[in-house]
């Protein structure tokens, strides 16, 4: 799975003219999912966003996570994250996992994301969205299950 995080003050996704996710304060996920891709992943990447600390504390450094500041998480499904753009023109999307298997991995997502005490707004799976960030800082981080399954380089 890889994500595009982004530190917000606010986020919206709108299908259609209507509003289906909202968040003030948190996080806005891109997420992808690639084919191979498992719901034990889901849930470490979960754990990863929402105690990643990139929330200033008093003194300005990155000290507090989603979870210590209280903030919401707006996930939006993205394939597109895993399109492969290093040959022609046309991105191919072949590593993306399809909408079959994605749709209930982003639901696991969502999911472990409540459950450690998270409020998550979502966007609709394949539908044609229009999302609305507002980065602030701007911060954005990507987050990769294949890198986080690597040892770390000193």
């Amino acid at each position: 799975m890889r994500a595009v995080v982004q530190r917000v003050t606010h986020g919206k996704v709108t299908v259609d003219g209507q509003t289906v996710g909202e968040i003030g304060h948190g996080l806005v996920v891109l997420l992808g999912v690639k084919d191979g891709d498992t719901a034990d992943e889901a849930a470490k990447l979960a754990d990863k966003v929402a105690n990643l600390r990139i929330f200033s504390d008093a003194e300005g450094k990155f000290n507090l996570s989603l979870l210590d500041v209280g903030g919401a998480a707006l996930v939006v499904s993205q394939f597109t994250l895993y399109g492969d753009s290093r040959k022609g023109r046309r991105p191919s999307f072949t590593d993306a996992a399809p909408p079959d298997v994605a749709e209930p991995l982003v639901a696991r997502f969502c999911d472990a994301l409540r459950a450690l005490g998270v409020h998550v707004e979502e966007g609709r799976f394949q539908a044609h969205m229009l999302v609305e960030i507002h980065n602030d800082g701007p911060v954005t981080l990507i987050l990769d299950t294949d890198d986080l399954a690597r040892p770390r380089r000193s």
